[in-house]
């Protein structure tokens, strides 16, 4: 019964999303007080309707309710509890449930914090949020219904959770990733809200800033949540691999970054409207054709929820129908965009520009190297293809590359214009220093070098001693927003260091091993002393036990092979010793003849680096809603405006 009601609960969301998408916009357009009023409390409504559909699920996967299709699929009854809180979003009717919760979270929190803006542009932006809101729970209702109940065939257990998603990073990633997906929807509403209204000034961008910042770093998070995940828990070692659905959450997290600083000029100097809109548009956009690639089965990953065309048509429908009618009235308001502002060929306006260049670039290198095998496909008549590594790294690295030589000059760029004499005064030491080091750095340590460290160390150093230096210059007249750029700024020169050493640096190595067989790798001492049986809440595994001698220090590593017992999948657990410095990494591989094993040993240096400075940049776009600009978020008329 309690299925039921929450079933229930979802469809008279959808009802009233229905209204939240209709009746604001009327009384923007009628001037009616009364109707832009409901929307606020429509907007609260749909959320807290849905919050009670995804409990109500919620309880039946705590309660082992088998009845419930979805639970007997994606549950069972020797699942540790905080998994089948979090199976729910473990396959995709689930999961889009919990996306439409989310984008009703973020609805209600537009609705909450509206009351500084213009009661018409506010109402218009909710009435498209209910909107996109809509159709999403169109999808969730009539395509993906994860409360169907699996009469009279009840099942007597589930089928399991996959054993994938059978861990921490499984149970944070989604809901991280899904509030970066959904949050641009937010920055969607507000520029096609600016578009009908007509009034695209600073204000607008100001208002929009912070929404943007937020999902920007809940994506980010996101990311990096998945890439950990994927580093310990699928037993390789790596922790990106350009697979089509990391490409699916890379390529908003480009058009959101683009469109961040976009916004800042937009606020600042009034310039780049059309940029602006744009991104705003794009980074929503591409979060719909993440939903598509994940849950329409065109491209295959161990990532991906579904494999039913149906559903992706859908998807794809409405990503026609949402971007189609975007750029439609783009297209229809493009001669009030343009501003005509003056900046001379150095200064800050011109980096910010070429900043959103190379990042759009990029973003049409990853576009093209995800789609690229589905077009050949369909060209070709069913002939496949696959877009591997060596094109993204080829393409891509040196676009980011370029992007952080750019990064280090911008905090002595300044607006309108900069004198050429200046910039060089002070930024050839900054340079020098960071190239000197970057040679330096590597041999001391590591003793190696290779001109791909070399480049990321000194890139990194540029960025970073740069930054530094402007921190300490502005330390009188510091805003949380300044720090949030200054962090999120350091954050990606943390990763660029970590991405080009553990890259270079990296030692793997694929052996055989037998019990008391000791292997020599870079200077430690690897014993495997055997394997052993031991059970689990719903699996039995052979556990290797290895002790590592590491100059005066010894410590042991367990890596696992784990058998599933309600689906019998077999998974590798590996032991990670962890560092700052670097990560011995072992997985324990398939049984061999004469009672050895195949085992995988990784030295990952820096490795740790990467999610680091992934978590900085997150922090940074946090930290930068603290500014006090934000707080009054008024947007004007269209007097005021020109005035």
């Amino acid at each position: 019964m309690i299925v039921e009601v929450g079933h229930f609960a979802v469809g008279l969301a959808f009802a009233v999303c229905v209204l939240l998408s209709v009746l604001p916009m009327v009384g923007a357009a009628r001037g009616n007080e009364r109707l832009m009023a409901l929307g606020g409390n429509l907007s609260v409504a749909q959320f807290v309707l849905l919050l009670g559909g995804y409990l109500a699920l919620t309880y039946a996967f705590v309660t082992d309710d088998f009845s419930v299709a979805y639970v007997a699929s994606n549950s069972n009854s020797l699942l540790p509890t905080q998994y089948k809180i979090s199976a729910l979003w473990g396959a995709h009717e689930g999961s889009f449930l919990l996306w439409t919760l989310i984008m009703g979270a973020w609805v209600m929190a537009v609705a909450l914090r509206s009351g500084d803006l213009e009661r018409a542009f506010a109402a218009r932006t909710l009435s498209i949020l209910g909107f996109i809101q809509l159709g999403f729970l169109a999808f969730l209702l009539f395509l993906s219904n994860p409360f169907e109940r699996a009469l009279p065939l009840v099942p007597v257990d589930g089928a399991d959770l996959n054993p994938l998603l059978q861990d921490f990073g499984l149970i944070v990633h989604p809901p991280l990733l899904y509030m970066g997906y959904v949050g641009f929807s937010v920055a969607f509403a507000f520029a096609i809200s600016a578009l009908l209204s007509g009034r695209m000034d600073a204000t607008w961008a100001r208002a929009s800033r912070p929404w943007t910042n937020l999902a920007w770093a809940f994506l980010t998070a996101g990311i990096a949540l998945g890439s950990w995940w994927a580093y310990y828990e699928l037993g390789w070692g790596g922790w990106w691999f350009w697979d089509p659905v990391e490409n699916a959450s890379f390529m908003p997290w480009l058009a959101g970054t683009a469109l961040i600083h976009s916004l800042s000029v937009s606020e600042k100097r009034g310039a780049f409207r059309s940029w602006t809109l744009l991104l705003a548009i794009a980074a929503f956009s591409l979060s719909l054709l993440g939903a598509f690639i994940v849950r329409s089965g065109i491209l295959t990953s161990v990532h991906a929820f579904a494999v039913d065309p149906e559903r992706g048509v859908y998807i794809l429908a409405w990503l026609g129908v949402s971007v189609g009618g975007a750029l439609t009235l783009y297209g229809m308001r493009a001669h009030t965009i343009a501003a005509r502002i003056r900046y001379d060929w150095l200064s800050r306006e011109t980096f910010l520009l070429v900043n959103n260049l190379l990042l759009v670039v990029s973003l049409a290198v990853v576009f093209y190297g995800t789609l690229y095998p589905v077009a050949y496909e369909a060209l070709t008549g069913g002939e496949k293809t696959s877009v591997g590594p060596p094109f993204f790294n080829f393409a891509f690295v040196p676009l980011m590359l370029i992007l952080a030589l750019f990064l280090g000059a911008a905090p002595f760029v300044r607006w309108k214009k900069t004198q050429a004499s200046s910039l060089v005064s002070k930024l050839w030491p900054i340079a020098l220093a960071a190239v000197a080091l970057g040679v330096i750095l590597p041999l001391v340590l590591l003793s190696e070098l290779s001109i791909g460290v070399v480049l990321a160390i000194s890139l990194g150093l540029w960025i970073v001693l740069s930054h530094s230096l402007d921190l300490w210059r502005r330390r009188r007249s510091l805003t949380a927003s300044y720090w949030g750029m200054w962090v999120a700024h350091i954050g990606f020169a943390i990763s660029m260091v970590g991405i080009g050493v553990t890259s270079g640096f990296s030692i793997e190595k694929d052996v055989r091993m037998v019990a008391g067989q000791t292997l020599t790798v870079a200077d430690r001492q690897i014993l495997f002393n055997g394997v052993s049986e031991v059970s689990g809440p719903n699996y039995v595994a052979q556990r290797g036990s290895f002790v590592i001698t590491e100059g005066s220090n010894d410590y042991a590593l367990y890596p696992e092979k784990r058998r599933y017992l309600a689906r019998g999948s077999v998974m590798t657990e590996a032991a990670i010793e962890p560092g700052l410095m670097r990560d011995l990494y072992l997985s324990l591989g398939e049984p061999l003849a004469g009672d050895s094993w195949a085992v995988r040993v990784h030295i990952k240096p820096l490795v740790r680096w990467v999610w680091l400075g992934a978590l900085l940049m997150a922090l940074g776009g946090g930290w930068a809603l603290l500014d006090r600009r934000y707080k009054r978020l008024r947007v004007r008329s269209s007097a005021a405006a020109t005035a």
